[in-house]
Formats: structure tokens, sequence, C-alpha cells
């Protein structure tokens, strides 16, 4: 069999052949800077933030921990404190 040497052009031109003709590009530099654009926080999720915030505490031990049940009853608390039309 006979001794074939590539150049490193040659062999990823082959390669890109092989490949089915994909080509490796490189990111865009529009593409890196602009980022997605996050969808807008609604009255009620601000007002429920807000509530969970100052009731938080209530639900919770000293050291931190949430009492049993604790989380459950502090999120049905601040929806009912941030006046939601959902039944609890």
């Amino acid at each position: 069999m006979a001794e074939v040497t590539l150049t490193l052009e040659e062999y990823e031109a082959l390669r890109e052949m092989a490949m089915g003709g994909a080509q490796m590009s490189e990111p865009k530099e529009d593409s890196e800077k602009t980022a997605p654009k996050k969808r807008k926080a609604s009255a009620y999720s601000k007002r429920y933030g807000k509530a969970f915030d100052k009731i938080e505490k209530d639900f919770k031990k000293k050291n931190g921990e949430w009492k049993k049940n604790g989380f459950r009853n502090a999120v049905n608390a601040a929806h009912k404190l941030a006046g939601s039309k959902r039944k609890l």
C-alpha cells in the first residue's frame, strides 16, 4: 500500500466532505452580545413575592429551616395576602 501524507488544510477539507459538507463556523459577535429577552413579571407575581418575603419568617424555625408544612402554609398565606382569585 502506498503511503499518503496530507497537509492540515487537505485533512480538514476531506473531513468536511466526509461529514456531509457541514462547516464549523465561528459564532457571530452579535449573537454573543444580545441576551434573550426576559418576560415581564406580572403585577400579581410582584405582589405575591413581596407578601411571601414578609410572612416567610413566621413559618421558619430559629435555625432557618422550614417548620412542618411551613412552606406550604407560607405559600397559601402569601397567595391570600396578595389577593389571589385562586381557591385555596
